[in-house]
């Protein structure tokens, strides 16, 4: 028997529909937990809230995938063809944002392959041990109540009075972005503090240097909303 007499007695599969349709409501309830948990606990600085609205539609999209190649042996070698000559760009700005999204990936991949079972069961794992963690250091979160996200774009002082400042005024400060676009400089900081009252006095101290400077303190804990 050569290859294509391979294909051809090889190339399709009967499709249990019924297992397909119960295999993507599994999909869909394990995102939608996956999303709901991301947006409580996730702690990306972008929205969280915006980014998690993909996981749905990314998974049940690599269910679908994985159920029409696996039938078929001429378009699981299509599409190892087709990945190769395209180029996937996606604004992945932290390493956990890429860690949620191979989750949901494997979520796909797995109710694709018709292994629910497995796929659950390792998805409950997960999903345990991430809230086992975050009650674990329930105690470090608490801490950050008094944590808020600084967002600054200037171009009238340069970053390094803008830390001076910063530093002097708060009890801790964190660079968590710095980008420059015609001159202008937008920068994200991690501060904390110990009474509210320092936002304003730190507010009046940008202004007094940098009347036009742009500002706005975002509360970290409730991006997700």
């Amino acid at each position: 028997m050569n290859f294509q007499d391979l294909i051809n007695n090889y190339s399709y599969s009967v499709v249990d529909h019924g297992h397909f349709l119960l295999n993507a409501l599994l999909v869909v309830l394990l995102s939608w937990i996956l999303s709901r948990y991301y947006k409580r606990y996730g702690k990306s600085v972008g929205n969280r809230s915006s980014f998690s609205n993909n996981f749905m539609l990314l998974a049940l999209t690599t269910m679908l995938i994985i159920y029409i190649v696996k039938s078929s042996i001429a378009l699981s070698l299509g599409l190892v063809g087709a990945l190769s000559i395209v180029r996937f760009r996606a604004a992945i700005k932290e390493p956990e944002e890429l860690t949620y999204l191979f989750l949901v990936i494997g979520i796909g991949l797995g109710m694709g392959a018709d292994q629910p079972g497995i796929t659950v069961l390792a998805f409950t794992l997960i999903m345990c041990l991430l809230y086992i963690r975050s009650r674990w250091f329930s105690h470090t979160l608490a801490s950050l109540q008094n944590e808020m996200l600084l967002n600054i774009s200037t171009d009238e002082i340069d970053e390094e009075k803008i830390n001076q400042l910063l530093s002097d005024n708060f009890r801790q400060v964190e660079l968590k972005r710095m980008s420059q676009n015609n001159g202008k400089l937008f920068m994200t900081y991690s501060v904390e503090f110990e009474k509210f009252n320092q936002l304003t006095e730190v507010k009046n101290l940008l202004l007094k240097d940098a009347p036009k400077l742009e500002f706005t303190f975002v509360d970290n804990h409730n991006m997700a909303g």
